[in-house]
């Protein structure tokens, strides 16, 4: 049996303490906060999306960074395993849509109790306001931690570090692993908010806050070059767009937004080519003949969107509906189809939901987590190099990873 520490009692950590325990070991959590999960009650909008239903395989196709790194993880403990053990610590999950789960109470809360009671069922000990300092190491071994309060010394056989990243600093994510790291001659990667909302230049973002938009497709460019398609659902809000399609955007495009401002598309009516649209206008048009144009999209479009629309096609909005030509009925549809924004940045770390960047994975052994540079030392969740797109994935390899850590530890 060796003592096993872990820093932080987020996803990973908890995951992390439950492996650990299961192999056999005593097991110590020191989390800075005054709770566990600080980060998991948040998620979802407070219903944690706590991983996606897809076949274990197409996991992969959803990691934006690194995916290769995380066969040995998500096959060691898969999103089904996730799944089973919220069932068996009382937490009953369902599935959305895009295979989203989610427990059957919508509350994150939930989730963090069924781990607290499987943790108390291990017997790990939970050290809550207890922030690490740092890693104490000997002749390339870790021998323990060091904690903030009066300096003082935790020794360990193996540490886990399962802090986090930058992301909602206000939940403890701090960037403490990092430095842990660094510390102990490790490599980490370019951090950068991800699935974070975008900034648009144009101000007509304002007049539409708070619309919600379903089943459009969305398309960035960088000049004429796409950088990414996506079809799904967006906001509006007072500073520019966010939604699911255009946070998982933001990891695909924020190295070349970081350049050069980028071009946001959406398609309003991507079920429709442009000539079926023309003529549903065409017909829509004809059982209102008499209508000011203003009020003639009713049928088509939200209304905080209709006098937006109506600008950009540079039609009077006091112009009757039987006398707007063909050339201005194009307008329209081109506008619905091309609706463009000016994407100039991202929000910054407080809206980010996860850090893109993080420890390298070269220097970590992906069959068991383990540093390749300091034996006994291990790496789980959101503080190596790995990301995933919106919808449970993030979560999963926080427990993947955090589960095969801590189980891997002899």
């Amino acid at each position: 049996m060796s003592r096993v520490v872990v820093i932080g009692g987020g996803a990973a950590g908890m995951m992390a303490a439950i492996g650990a325990a299961g192999a056999g070991h005593q097991v110590h959590i020191y989390e800075k906060n005054e709770k566990l999960g600080k980060k998991i009650f948040i998620t979802g909008k407070g219903r944690c999306n706590l991983t996606n239903a897809c076949d274990t395989e197409e996991l992969f196709g959803n990691i934006i960074h690194n995916p290769k790194f995380l066969y040995s993880s998500f096959y060691s403990f898969t999103n089904f395993d996730m799944m089973d053990l919220m069932e068996q610590c009382g937490c009953p999950v369902k599935t959305e849509r895009g295979n989203r789960v989610f427990p059957v109470s919508d509350k994150s809360s939930d989730v963090i109790h069924a781990l607290s009671v499987r943790l108390r069922e291990l017997g790990v000990e939970v050290h809550l306001h207890e922030e690490a300092a740092g890693l104490e190491t000997d002749a390339g071994h870790v021998t323990g931690i060091r904690l903030k309060k009066g300096g003082r010394l935790v020794p360990a056989d193996a540490v886990i570090v399962a802090t986090g990243g930058l992301s909602y600093p206000t939940t403890g994510s701090t960037g403490d692993g990092y430095r842990f790291a660094k510390a102990q001659g490790h490599t980490v990667t370019e951090l950068s908010p991800a699935l974070v909302p975008f900034e648009t230049r144009e101000t007509v973002v304002k007049d539409l806050q708070g619309l919600s938009l379903r089943n459009i497709r969305v398309r960035i460019l960088k000049g004429s070059k796409e950088l990414y398609e996506e079809f799904g659902e967006m906001l509006f809000t007072h500073y520019g767009v966010s939604g699911p399609v255009l946070l998982s955007a933001s990891s695909f495009v924020a190295e070349a937004l970081k350049k050069e401002p980028l071009t946001l598309t959406i398609d309003l009516k991507p079920a429709l080519s442009e000539e079926q649209l023309d003529a549903r206008i065409l017909r829509d048009f004809e059982e209102i003949k008499n209508k000011q144009y203003k009020n003639a999209l009713v049928h088509l479009l939200p209304a905080k969107l209709m006098p937006v629309i109506v600008e950009r096609s540079q039609i009077s909005p006091e112009k009757q509906v039987n006398e707007i030509t063909r050339e201005e009925r194009h307008r329209i549809v081109s506008q619905m189809k091309d609706f463009r924004l000016t994407l100039t940045g991202l929000r910054d770390y407080k809206e980010a939901i996860i850090t893109q960047g993080g420890v390298s994975v070269r220097e970590v052994n992906p069959s068991t987590m383990e540093s390749k540079k300091i034996q006994g030392l291990y790496f789980a969740g959101e503080v190596l190099d790995l990301d995933g797109v919106t919808g449970g994935f993030n979560l999963q390899i926080a427990w993947s990873t955090g589960y095969l850590a801590g189980s891997s530890i002899e």
